[in-house]
């Protein structure tokens, strides 16, 4: 059968690199046979999935993500905006603070937050932010990618998100 070698995010074009062979006992399973290498070269695969997933047809192909009703919005965060150890699949809350005044310390209005997933995050090489995307609600993520930069914030959860 045919293993990732390494792990791909959505969209990603399969290339000889990112597969490898196993020997697995798949009984009833939609996966690709080994021998049917060359039928997913070159093909994107539907999901970001991680090293050593097994290939299944419903894998390769158009991406799957977000799903109806949800969007991906990106982030970009300052250390201290998210906590180390962010990773792909990682349930978060996204707290948006409250915008201040420049005539009062006081903040106007409250705090959002939603639950999110993240789906990447990619740390920019020549400045000091890191780009987080995110999946959530389709009417969350309007919101946030109007939020104004530096009012967003990270918090990893556990489950729900909530």
């Amino acid at each position: 059968m045919l293993v990732l070698a390494r792990p791909v995010t959505v969209g990603q074009v399969l290339s000889a690199a990112d597969v490898r062979e196993a020997r697995i006992s798949a009984d009833g399973l939609d996966t690709i046979p080994a021998g049917a290498k060359d039928s997913v070269l070159g093909r994107p695969v539907a999901y970001s999935l991680p090293a050593g997933t097994v290939l299944s047809r419903a894998a390769v192909g158009a991406a799957q993500i977000p799903p109806p009703g949800e969007a991906i919005a990106a982030v970009a965060l300052k250390a201290g905006q998210f906590p180390t150890g962010l990773s792909p699949g990682s349930r978060v809350t996204v707290v948006v603070a409250p915008a201040t005044s420049a005539v009062s310390t006081a903040a106007a209005g409250g705090s959002r937050s939603w639950p999110a997933t993240v789906v990447a995050v990619v740390a920019a090489e020549t400045e000091q932010t890191t780009v987080v995307s995110l999946q959530l609600a389709e009417a969350d993520a309007r919101a946030l990618a109007a939020t104004p930069v530096g009012q967003v914030g990270v918090v990893t959860v556990n489950g729900t998100g909530r």
